[in-house]
């Protein structure tokens, strides 16, 4: 019963949290480097063709970049994968693992050749390909049956496009 009369006050509490955690993202889509962007180089690295495809189709409908093939001739890296971004993946000739991460090697501890963890989450980074910045970084819950089925790329790249408006 004690519970129950805190209730409305724990409410209060929780919708003060929720607005100021998204406004960072929001900031950070709206960064001069994404803005003034051009073009983007797109990698799928979820392993499921329709989420990547999907994506890049929504990407296109928004019309605001130029699709290169070329990682090099574009200013901002989209990458759509099932694992959160974490820089470079490495296998030494040893045959040990680890990341890379602004030219910093760390090995993993036990060798671990299955990098990949069960997909739930759809995530999407994009990267300054000259310093390697992560400048926005969101992930959606993989899609189902009312939600849709490999929607999640499509959706993170709609709230990329709603998070750039001004």
């Amino acid at each position: 019963m004690r519970f129950l009369s805190h209730l409305p006050v724990l409410a209060a509490l929780a919708g003060t949290i929720a607005p100021s955690a998204a406004q960072p993202q929001k900031q950070l889509a709206r960064s001069p480097r994404i803005q003034s962007a051009k073009s983007v180089y797109f990698e799928d690295k979820t392993g499921v063709d329709a989420v990547g495809n999907k994506a890049l189709a929504q990407l296109k409908r928004w019309g605001r970049f130029q699709i290169v093939k070329d990682r090099k001739q574009a200013d901002l890296i989209f990458i759509l994968s099932a694992d959160p971004y974490k820089g470079g993946y490495i296998i030494a000739s040893g045959g040990q693992t680890g990341t890379v991460e602004n030219g910093h090697i760390e090995e993993d501890r036990v060798p671990n050749y299955d990098k990949q963890a069960p997909v739930r989450y759809v995530f999407l980074t994009v990267l300054d390909p000259k310093t390697g910045d992560t400048l926005w970084s969101d992930s959606h819950r993989w899609g189902g049956l009312l939600s849709g089925f490999n929607t999640a790329g499509e959706r993170l790249i709609k709230k990329l496009e709603n998070q750039t408006k001004k």
